[in-house]
């Protein structure tokens, strides 16, 4: 059974970091490239940062370039989101994303709620 699990979330004040993990269990971590999303209220779901199985690149959301670092450990079976001065604009529910390369099967986490409040 395929389970993405994340973690880390929580109150942050304007400004201040967080990192939140999402750990991968029941499947072959280095076959999937990994994602976050984010959900704020009210807004659809967006694509925040990806990394792909070899790491070798990453993308991000315009929004956050320059404040987060997505990164994965493929012996930990473990992606990073790496988030520094946060805005409040950045309160949202994150998600962790697994698609499976070739097949492009999918999988989600349960989410993670931030919250960047003073």
């Amino acid at each position: 059974q395929v389970q993405l699990v994340e973690s880390g979330g929580g109150l942050v004040q304007p400004g201040g970091p967080l990192r939140l993990s999402c750990a991968a269990s029941g499947l072959t971590f280095t076959n999937y490239h990994m994602a976050w999303y984010r959900q704020a209220p009210g807004k659809e779901r967006e694509l925040v940062a990806l990394i792909p199985i070899a790491g070798d690149s990453t993308n991000y959301a315009d929004s956050v370039k320059g404040r987060f670092t997505i990164s994965r450990d493929n012996a930990k079976n473990t992606v990073y989101l790496q988030m520094n001065s946060l805005k409040s604009e950045d309160t949202a529910v994150y998600y962790c994303k697994a698609t499976k390369r070739l097949t492009f099967t999918t999988y989600w986490g349960q989410g993670t709620q931030v919250t960047v409040s003073s």
